[in-house]
């Protein structure tokens, strides 16, 4: 029998649904959209049925079903979809629908499953069956969503039929879908009980510190979109706030291997002193990676910041400019945080100075390695630029991060240049003057191993001073109870002779144990307390990243005619051009101290691609600023935009300039292009999804725009700073937010990438399975960064390959000779290398190798205590951050991330 129902007349779900599920044992439901408001209808009707079942569509990839073989996988694809709407307004206004949702799926009674876009691209077709306590049945059509909207306030027709011929059709097309489906994953159910949970903080200071980092947190953009913080990130912004809490202060070393995410874990800490009123943060990194940790901020965090521009200027996140007065203005950042370049301090700049004369919340270093001390045959040891301004801003800091993957560079004693750092105005890091740890001479061969302390005094001289916590170890809670020292206090001047004869014996016995092979100074010293070190091996043997193999093209056989071994082959326009920039350089050293670093960074841009080194001779001959953020390393000198070094050109200079122009003007084709097209079109790769590296913007530009004329109707995204992404198609451009690209890749609508370093944190691609490097900056933490973006958690390939593209006859090749001999580990590429590979290595290009080889030793040797105290300390303490709901409403830590510095 059919019956018609419409709104235009009745209630529908009065008179129609509410009338028939009284009672009802069963009911299936083709529902449509998955999203919250999907359960908006949840009464009481509904809690009394023995079974519900619904299916939805979630807009999913077929391939995200595919790969979805985990609750977390399947969640990060649905959650941004259930998260559409604001969890402020909708946890006030659905908390009771949550509350009896939450509890439906916790019983059992409620199973929902979501179908991929390839089932059904939209549920449109929506119907449902509805089985009475007898076994009766009826079944339904319309184009009827299971929303509150849609059943009272909508117009919708409905079609009651209770025939058997139409019940089992309806059936039948619902168990087709049904087995089609995934389960909803339990990080939903989770998300559900979270909202029906909700409670906001008014203000920071209302909210209790140790619940601060998950109430700022749980609805960051991060989490919001279905990923998170990683559990060693997350465990690294609980012991900040723990040495904030134990200390007063926080000094801390974050060492993990590349491609572990330390912006997030630094930036994270950051925010978190900022809303416990601590004060302001500064930021310095190189000039390559101040877009970067801006990016970070905003996209992740959603917390606003600004960069210190070569204009003179802060640009904040949304990429405005802001005026000031001048370089003094670098002490005024409109916002709590602020980043600055280290080309900045490298350089005795006016900023350097504004910057030394305030105080700041948290100071935070990235890439610490290059702040160092000169050693070595006549060199006087003493801190270069770099390290002798953090050395005097960390005693107008509270706290000071310095991140680094390399905390030994080439010297062992570097490491204690950064420790040093930390000791100032925190001396419960390394002690007081008198303190052996203060010397990396003494105190190394207790770190290693290397030597034992068996006499009292000795080892009493080494426990008090620094003393540590009372938790870092039962023999210092014993030795402060004897003492009977503070909490704050951290040195005592009382002798080893003052202590009881059981206590000192007690000293001894820990001196002679070697639990897991390691002394007691190994497992308890400063550089294991200050320095967080998490090795990429470890987590893999925990579960925690994916184990992909990694395929590195090309192979020593030539199979496709474009190489000479490894590197591309050149012909004699290229060669002429690499030769006349080399020239140039030459004559620029006669006058200059620029000349190296104008060495550097014109070889790089012609090692880049033709385009860049054009481009950038171009604007060399013409006086113009090369630009900011592009590539350029730390060393940047104001006056690359116009100063002496090129107002100051010479007649032999602009020849050999004009040389490199007319060399590369009249070669018409690039062997990089090429080699790119060829991959991507023969070889597959664009159908496999494909990203394509540069670390200068100019090539990554002409590589999109070369190829959108080459794929007609295919869409190439670049992926830049704040101000330059966009989409290339059929030669059009059109401006685009970076996060339009990332919806865009993740959904498959984009399958070929080009992008800048500038962007590559924070860019997750795992639907894209190869990777081309049209250029290798001399800094294998940046490589390792660049197949972080698509080796990662989801990737459907058991296996990704990259493309490394140098060309033939200049010192990349002879780079990446070297480099390619210890590439050969497929899950950890990079783990064995330095974070940089400085220039004065290349100088002497056949000792490269043997500098690797030191280096390798020297971190071996320093480290091997790392393993023992971080392998387990990767999981955070207290329920994960997604899940927690006492929150600090957004707009309430923007506002207050907002304030600008005092």
């Amino acid at each position: 029998m059919i019956k018609r129902y419409s709104s235009r007349l009745e209630r529908l779900d009065h008179v129609f649904l509410r009338e028939k599920l009284k009672g009802a044992r069963r009911y299936r439901r083709i529902a449509g959209y998955f999203r919250s408001s999907l359960f908006e209808l949840i009464h009481e009707e509904l809690e009394g049925i023995e079974e519900i079942r619904i299916v939805c569509n979630a807009d999913l990839d077929p391939r995200d079903v595919g790969v979805a073989r985990s609750a977390e996988q399947q969640a990060m694809a649905l959650r941004e979809r259930w998260n559409e709407r604001a969890p402020e307004a909708d946890s006030v206004l659905g908390r009771d629908r949550y509350r009896r949702l939450h509890a439906l799926l916790v019983k059992g009674n409620l199973q929902v499953r979501v179908v991929d876009r390839t089932t059904s691209a939209f549920l449109h077709g929506k119907a449902g069956v509805i089985e009475g306590k007898g076994g009766e049945k009826t079944s339904f059509l319309g184009s009827i969503n299971e929303t509150r909207e849609a059943w009272s306030e909508n117009y919708e027709l409905v079609w009651e039929d209770s025939s058997p011929e139409a019940v089992d059709w309806v059936e039948g097309e619902f168990e087709y879908l049904w087995a089609q489906g995934v389960p909803l994953p339990r990080a939903i159910v989770e998300e559900i009980d979270r909202c029906a949970r909700r409670v906001e903080y008014r203000r920071p200071e209302d909210c209790p510190p140790e619940k601060l980092p998950a109430a700022a947190m749980a609805e960051a953009p991060i989490y919001q979109r279905g990923e998170r913080l990683m559990p060693w990130q997350q465990a690294f912004v609980s012991l900040f706030l723990d040495h904030r809490a134990t200390y007063g202060k926080a000094r801390l070393l974050l060492a993990d291997e590349v491609g572990l995410g330390k912006t997030l874990s630094l930036a994270t800490s950051a925010l978190m002193a900022s809303l416990l009123g601590d004060g302001p943060a500064l930021v310095l990194c190189p000039a390559t990676l101040t877009l970067q940790w801006q990016v970070e901020l905003w996209d992740r965090l959603g917390i606003p910041s600004a960069v210190w521009t070569t204009r003179k200027t802060w640009l904040d996140h949304t990429g405005h400019h802001i005026r000031t007065r001048g370089p003094e203005d670098v002490a005024r950042c409109p916002y709590q945080i602020g980043i600055v370049s280290t080309g900045l301090i490298v350089q005795h700049t006016p900023e350097r100075q504004a910057l030394l004369e305030r105080s700041y919340g948290t100071l935070v270093l990235d890439e610490a390695h290059r702040a160092r001390a000169a050693r070595g045959i006549g060199q006087s040891g003493d801190p270069n630029n770099l390290l002798q301004f953090v050395q005097l801003a960390a005693k107008r800091a509270r706290h000071v991060l310095l991140g680094t993957a390399t905390p030994i560079q080439t010297d062992t004693a570097e490491l204690w240049d950064l420790l040093d750092v930390l000791n100032r105005q925190g001396e419960f890091v390394l002690g007081k003057l008198t303190s052996p740890w203060r010397s990396a001479g003494a105190a190394l061969p207790l770190v290693t191993g290397k030597e034992l302390v068996d006499d009292e005094g000795s080892a009493w001289n080494l426990v008090r001073n620094p003393l540590p916590p009372a938790r870092e170890h039962a023999l210092f809670d014993l030795l402060r109870t004897e003492l009977r020292l503070g909490t704050g206090e951290f040195f005592t001047s009382r002798a080893a002779t003052d202590l009881d004869d059981s206590v000192r014996e007690e000293l001894l016995e820990e001196m002679a144990g070697r639990p897991a092979g390691l002394s007691f100074f190994q497992r308890n010293n400063p550089v294991v307390r200050h320095t967080v070190l998490r090795r990429r091996a470890t987590l893999e043997g925990k579960g925690l990243l994916p184990r992909i193999e990694v395929c590195i093209h090309p192979g020593r056989r030539d199979e496709y005619g474009f190489f000479s071994g490894l590197a591309l082959r050149t012909d004699a326009p290229i060669d002429r051009a690499y030769q006349a920039a080399g020239r140039y350089t030459e004559l620029l050293a006669r006058r200059t101290q620029a000349a190296g670093f104008m060495k550097s960074l014109l070889l790089q841009r012609i090692c880049s691609s033709l385009a860049s080194g054009l481009s950038t001779a171009e604007k060399l001959l013409a006086r113009e600023p090369l630009g900011e953020a592009e590539g350029e390393d730390d060393g940047a000198l104001p006056e690359l935009d116009g100063g002496a070094a090129l107002a100051g050109i010479t007649p032999a200079e602009k020849a050999a300039l004009r040389e490199v122009v007319e060399a590369l003007s009249e070669r018409p084709a690039d062997p990089k292009l090429d080699a790119v097209w060829h991959y991507l079109s023969q070889l597959g790769w664009l159908g496999l999804g494909c990203i394509v590296f540069s670390q200068f913007y100019d090539t990554a530009s002409w590589v999109a725009e070369s190829l959108t004329a080459r794929l007609s109707g295919e869409p190439i995204a670049v992926y830049a700073g704040a101000d330059r992404s966009g989409i290339f198609r059929d030669r059009l451009w059109t401006s685009v937010e970076r996060d339009t690209i990332k919806r865009a890749v993740r959904e498959r609508e984009v399958r070929l990438v080009v992008a800048t370093d500038a962007a590559c944190e924070g860019l997750n691609l795992q639907t894209l399975g190869t990777l081309i490097n049209v250029d290798l900056p001399w800094n294998p933490s940046r490589l390792e960064q660049r197949i972080g973006r698509i080796k990662r958690f989801g990737q459907s390939r058991t296996s990704v390959d990259m493309l490394n593209l140098v060309y033939a006859g200049t010192r990349d090749e002879a780079v990446y000779e070297r480099l390619s001999q210890r590439m050969k580990d497929r899950y950890d590429l990079f783990g064995s290398l330095p974070d940089v590979i400085e220039d004065d290595w290349i100088e002497d290009i056949e000792r490269l190798e043997e500098r690797l080889a030191e280096f390798i030793e020297r971190k071996k040797a320093a480290l091997n205590a790392f393993d023992v105290r971080y392998s387990d300390a990767v999981d955070p303490k207290g329920e994960p951050w997604g899940t927690c709901a006492e929150v600090l409403a957004r707009r309430d830590v923007v506002e207050r991330m907002s304030r600008g510095w005092a």
